[in-house]
């Protein structure tokens, strides 16, 4: 078997795995800055929550908690496990072909 057997879908799959590990980061982040109390009159902190509610937007007002700290852990965590499970197992399948 050559060496570059395999080469474009083990990249393939690296990529996907690294775009959904972004992904969950982004949001894992604004969790905590969320817990954390961050100052949301930074541009980071802002261009951090703009992102994770662009990503989690199927998901960010899914649960009705009382406590707000909840619903953001709940929906925006839910989206970050989705994204890291649906992306690697992408990658794998596509590793694996």
């Amino acid at each position: 078997m050559s060496p570059r057997t395999g080469t474009g879908s083990s990249t393939a799959a690296r990529v996907i795995a690294v775009v959904a590990d972004v992904m969950a980061f982004i949001i894992g982040l604004w969790i905590l800055m969320y817990l954390l109390e961050a100052n949301p009159a930074n541009d980071f902190v802002e261009w951090v929550r703009d992102a994770a509610r662009w990503l989690a937007g199927w998901s960010h007002d899914l649960f009705t908690f009382d406590a707000e700290w909840a619903r953001v852990v709940t929906g925006y965590g839910l989206a970050a496990v989705v994204y890291l499970f649906i992306g690697h197992a992408v990658a794998g399948r596509i590793r694996r072909s």
